[in-house]
């Protein structure tokens, strides 16, 4: 949710404006992507394929 917090890296960075939009885009593209969504408790959601 605050850019000044992540830093790009070759994959995709969805920012957010609240925590409700955060949720639901993380709760998407775990299923469509067959991922685990993991909340760091700072505002940031990772998206992990543990296979």
């Amino acid at each position: 949710m605050n850019r000044d917090t992540v830093a790009g890296g070759g994959a995709p960075i969805f920012i957010m404006q609240s925590e409700e939009g955060l949720q639901e885009t993380a709760f998407l593209l775990e299923k469509i992507m067959d991922a685990s969504a993991h909340d760091l408790k700072n505002g940031t959601i990772i998206l992990v394929d543990h296979q």
